[in-house]
């Protein structure tokens, strides 16, 4: 799976997109969120308040308890204000 980060997700990580192969038991957004903390300080930083955080699978947004399935592109990014 391909996962892009955006804005300060990105630049607390350090890439701004990378391939995933989360280990099996990582079935919902928030459980890769956490796996993803323990991949190091940047990681940790990004994913730290991760009620912060909004996601889309597969260009969709979605919930952090939705299930991973067979999703090709998981993203992260900060809340967005219109204007």
């Amino acid at each position: 799976m391909k996962a892009l980060y955006f804005a300060w997700v990105r630049e607390r990580i350090g890439v701004a997109e990378e391939e995933l192969s989360p280990p099996p038991g990582v079935s919902t957004i928030s459980d890769l969120m956490i796996w993803l903390r323990d991949r190091g300080e940047g990681y940790d930083l990004a994913f730290e308040n991760m009620k912060a955080i909004r996601t889309a699978l597969d260009r969709t947004h979605a919930r952090h308890d939705a299930p991973i399935g067979n999703a090709s592109e998981i993203a992260f990014f900060p809340p967005m204000t219109g204007g």
